[in-house]
């Protein structure tokens, strides 16, 4: 899940409309899970796939690219909107997700981050069994199937994905 309000972005936002840019330096992208994965769609338009460059260290998954465009000398520049330089957006993951198992592929100016729900994490049938002395006479015991899955203490599910910009 993506943090729902990003006080920095807003910053971000009200910087490129002060300064009249039309398009913020933060990277959009769009997150969900789906089934036992989650998908990180990341905009990268005009951007060569050789310059992206994605780590992770500890649960920080950081997206960084740059754009560059080389006047030539004579070039006689009318309109330039088209942001230049490098971009960085990072993604605070959950415990849940398997960072070891990450892969990404970039296609037609979109990079497409698929993150795998970790094992520990997906729900899973456990066996309760009846201690000896429970009521039983006949001495054999009852399996009972449960499912786990994580949950905060307030009985929500916690966010596995969480978005922020630099």
């Amino acid at each position: 899940m993506l943090m729902r309000f990003d006080p920095f972005r807003e910053l971000d936002r009200l910087t490129s409309q002060t300064l009249g840019r039309q398009w913020s330096s933060v990277l959009p992208m769009d997150a969900y899970r789906h089934g036992d994965r989650f998908l990180v769609h990341v905009d990268l338009p005009g951007i060569d796939p050789s310059s992206v460059d994605l780590t992770v260290e500890k649960n920080v998954l950081t997206i960084k690219a740059e754009r560059s465009w080389q006047r030539q000398d004579g070039d006689e520049v009318v309109i330039a909107e088209r942001p230049q330089g490098t971009f960085t957006r990072q993604l605070f993951l959950g415990e849940s997700l398997d960072t070891d198992h990450l892969e990404a592929t970039y296609d037609n100016g979109v990079l497409t981050v698929t993150i795998p729900v970790a094992d520990r994490a997906k729900p899973r049938k456990v066996a309760i069994t009846n201690s000896a002395g429970s009521g039983r006479s006949d001495g054999q015991s009852h399996a009972i199937e449960a499912t786990a899955s994580t949950s905060s203490d307030n009985g929500e599910r916690e966010p596995d994905l969480v978005g922020t910009a630099t």
